[in-house]
């Protein structure tokens, strides 16, 4: 885990666009790991700005989103596939995007499906994370173990309460997602996480120096053979 210090959030959404920039210069048909939630969105302009500029092709690239919540329509504008559209997809010349379906009629099989589309696109080259306030990793939340495959999870009081900003009301948001597990993302070649502000702060350290425990789902990561982690000086200001 190779961990890099910012000064400020928009220098870490421009070293983000660099990895994604050199992933697919070398790669051209990379298969990109993307997420959701505020942390990347300037990211993300980032990457729509390289590509207005003609430094970034997507083309021939391939991505498959972390997670998706239960019981929002696409239509829903707090849907991951809103989220996405709204701030990458519909603007850069991605052709091949895939989610969670979080309508399915059977999730534990879209959640075996979802696994075996990976595996057919060749596995994910770039990983791109966030995490949360409790040390989850897509929608892998604390528990006793850690759950290794794409799977429905029942979503914690506190997750539910940091993504009450989203939706009018605490009661709206979804209480249940469809998240890739924690061992669809150490299958990534190279992970990117980021992390922003003070509120982050005691997460981080306990992802970078604290126990490796499924208590804090991202602590797997130091496990990794390629993890690079992006931070602004708030996020970092708990590590040693």
């Amino acid at each position: 885990m190779v961990v890099h210090v910012f000064d400020q959030a928009s220098q870490v959404a421009e070293a983000a666009a660099a990895v994604f920039t050199a992933q697919l210069l070398e790669k051209p048909d990379s298969v990109l790991g993307l997420a959701t939630g505020s942390t990347p969105v300037d990211t993300y302009a980032e990457l729509i700005r390289l590509h207005e500029h003609g430094v970034l092709d997507f083309s021939r690239a391939t991505s498959f989103n972390l997670d998706e919540y239960v019981g929002l329509p696409p239509s829903h504008p707090e849907s991951y596939i809103a989220f996405m559209k709204r701030n990458l997809f519909d603007r850069i010349n991605l052709k091949r995007s895939y989610l969670p379906n979080g309508m399915a009629g059977d999730l534990e099989r879209e959640c075996l499906n979802y696994e075996a589309l990976i595996r057919e696109a060749g596995g994910v080259d770039l990983q791109l994370l966030g995490i949360g306030n409790n040390g989850h990793i897509g929608f892998n939340e604390p528990g006793e173990s850690f759950v290794f495959d794409t799977n429905l999870t029942a979503l914690t009081p506190s997750t539910i309460h940091a993504n009450r900003r989203f939706f009018d009301s605490e009661e709206q948001v979804p209480r249940q997602a469809l998240s890739m597990g924690i061992g669809t993302i150490l299958q990534a070649r190279h992970i990117l996480l980021l992390a922003l502000g003070q509120g982050k702060a005691e997460v981080v350290k306990g992802m970078v120096e604290g126990s490796i425990t499924p208590q804090v789902p991202a602590s797997i990561l130091r496990g990794h053979p390629r993890v690079t982690v992006l931070l602004d000086r708030a996020a970092a200001s708990l590590l040693s």
